[in-house]
């Protein structure tokens, strides 16, 4: 079951590394070189700093584990997300994380906050593009409504909240509770990291768009739809379960974005890179992790479990 389960996933990759290549081929000749590379290097960066967020979540519930294996677990086991439920990812790396000691209910947990955290952080910062989305630019929403839907969301983040929805969701699933609460600052640290993997990730389609949008067009609404659009349309693509990595509802939701300050077909332009490089991004930082996992024997067709 554990080499069926590699070899979906690899399939699963390779058919989103070649789907629509042409696309993306041509994509590529309308965007200048120097907004492509820069697009990469800050599409890079985004998920090395999701790493940092994931490892403050696991040392605060009592798994500190170095960066390098850290980066391992996690690297590898997200590649699990491009197969559709959303949580083979959580499932690759509590496997991965029990071979350095961690318990496999201390690493599911970690991961499925990571998700939840790190959508909802998404979707905090992405709603000053919600108006945008919901009226194509031409209407402002009530400040009452987002103070009131940021409020709502901040209080999720909340770490007595939080706790307590965790202790629920355990009762409910009948397990024993964690040995103790997410403390404040852990949840502090992680929501910063998540939040800033996500503008980075927002500032690779912003040096994008730039190159492909209209002459006069707005550059403050540039960013905002850019950026705070990206962060929007990546969280609203996470709770989407049954779609592999969020394709489809991210980079629709995005080009909508887009398309209120350049053509509908700039703007798809970017969205394939920026789909492009986002899995460029996984495959690179797993095939690093790969690397270490498999030195250090986490991998699952390994026959010797290995404490580090």
């Amino acid at each position: 079951m554990r080499v069926a389960f590699l070899a979906l996933v690899l399939l699963a990759v390779g058919y989103a590394l070649t789907r629509g290549w042409d696309d993306v081929s041509a994509s590529f000749r309308r965007i200048g070189a120097r907004s492509l590379a820069l697009g990469l290097v800050l599409a890079l960066v985004s998920p090395a700093l999701t790493v940092l967020g994931w490892r403050v979540l696991l040392a605060d519930l009592g798994s500190r584990l170095h960066l390098a294996p850290a980066s391992g677990v996690f690297f590898v086991g997200q590649l699990g997300k491009y197969l559709p439920g959303s949580v083979w990812s959580v499932v690759a790396q509590a496997e991965m994380a029990r071979r350095l000691g961690v318990p496999r209910r201390r690493s599911t947990v970690v991961g499925l906050i990571t998700i939840a955290l790190s959508a909802l952080c998404g979707i905090v910062v992405g709603l000053p593009a919600l108006p945008a989305l919901l009226t194509r630019g031409q209407a402002n929403l009530p400040t009452w409504f987002l103070v009131l839907v940021v409020g709502g969301l901040l209080v999720a983040l909340w770490p007595p909240v939080l706790n307590r929805a965790i202790s629920l969701l355990f009762r409910l699933l009948r397990r024993e509770p964690l040995e103790h609460d997410l403390s404040l600052a852990a949840v502090a640290l992680s929501t910063m990291w998540f939040t800033l993997s996500w503008l980075a990730g927002g500032a690779s389609i912003w040096v994008m768009a730039a190159s492909l949008a209209d002459a006069g067009a707005d550059p403050g609404h540039l960013a905002l739809v850019s950026v705070c659009g990206y962060l929007l349309a990546a969280g609203i693509g996470m709770f989407s379960f049954v779609v592999p990595a969020g394709v489809g509802v991210r980079d629709g939701v995005l080009v909508v974005l887009l398309a209120t300050s350049m053509p509908v077909a700039a703007a798809t332009a970017v969205v394939v890179v920026a789909r492009f490089y986002s899995v460029v991004a996984d495959v690179a930082w797993a095939g690093i992790g790969w690397l270490w996992a498999r030195a250090h024997h986490l991998l699952p067709d390994s026959k010797v479990d290995t404490h580090v």
